[in-house]
């Protein structure tokens, strides 16, 4: 095998190709589902959002968790179970596998908001979770 193609293959299989793979493939399926034109910026204000929950009339938001610096570490404010950082740039674990990225959407729309994420929401979010 020549260098180039080590290069190459070293590229396809690294974390980022991973991230891209798994990112670009809930993206055309959430497209797929109705959803607009997809931007970080409107991920931004979705993960800021602070909204009253439901259930018991409490403020939450992404960032109650996750925290304001997606580089760091993040702490879930019922538990305090630790939470390892969002940002793909210093945890290639995240939105390396669609089946965990729906799964914790899953699970933190609900706990966070009281319902499910849109795909429009889930779309945006992605790409501004990619960006760091």
């Amino acid at each position: 095998m020549n260098i180039p193609s080590t290069l190459f293959l070293l590229l396809l299989y690294s974390p980022f190709s991973l991230q891209a793979g798994a990112t670009e493939m809930l993206l055309d399926q959430y497209q797929a589902s109705g959803a607009g034109a997809f931007t970080a910026e409107q991920g931004a204000a979705v993960w800021g959002r602070t909204v009253i929950h439901a259930n018991n009339g409490q403020t939450r938001s992404c960032s109650d968790c996750h925290g304001g610096d997606l580089t760091k570490v993040g702490r879930h404010a019922k538990t305090g179970k630790r939470i390892e950082p969002m940002a793909p740039s210093v945890n290639s674990q995240r939105l390396s596998d669609p089946k965990k990225i729906e799964k914790w959407f899953k699970r933190n729309c609900k706990w966070t908001w009281g319902r499910t994420c849109t795909a429009q929401e889930k779309g945006d979010l992605l790409l501004y979770l990619q960006q760091h």
